[in-house]
């Protein structure tokens, strides 16, 4: 079986600054640039072909698949995963754990598996945080309908 060599190049400008344990990828053709003064923290994975924007900052386990890009002045705290082919506008900002399956605009801060938008996101855990109180009060207000039902009836 034939193999498929990455005949690409890595490209790390001046001012960058990679932790231990980080992988990058050599391009599979052209090549993969880390840009000036980005910061790469502890085991990073940085996929074939992908471009790291000047002065962005990737923490400790972020995972970039093949051919993303990440713009300048980029935050991705840990443990995000962002997708394959998929850009990163400048500026944005992505909180821990979030799994980017979309581009992102530039200037975007999202949370979340898939991504989405800080205040949404807020907006959703709190309610998410009474969803267990639902049930009681549902039964408290069938009771009250019961009783309300059966006065009418009377």
């Amino acid at each position: 079986m034939a193999e498929n060599p990455q005949v690409g190049h890595v490209v790390i400008e001046d001012d960058v600054e990679i932790g231990a344990n980080t992988t990058i990828d050599r391009a599979s053709t052209g090549e993969t640039r880390i840009k000036r003064g980005a910061k790469i923290d502890n085991l990073v994975q940085i996929g074939h072909s992908c471009v790291v924007g000047e002065d962005a900052l990737l923490c400790a386990q972020v995972g970039m698949a093949g051919s993303s890009r990440v713009g300048d002045r980029v935050i991705l705290t840990g443990q995000v995963g962002i997708g394959g082919h998929i850009t990163v506008g400048n500026d944005a900002i992505l909180y821990p754990q979030s799994g980017v399956p979309n581009d992102v605009a530039p200037g975007e801060i999202l949370v979340g598996t898939p991504a989405f938008e800080v205040g949404a996101f807020w907006r959703a855990v709190a309610v998410f945080k009474k969803l267990g109180e639902l049930p009681k009060r549902i039964r408290a207000l069938e009771k009250r309908l019961d009783e309300v039902e059966k006065s009418t009836t009377e």
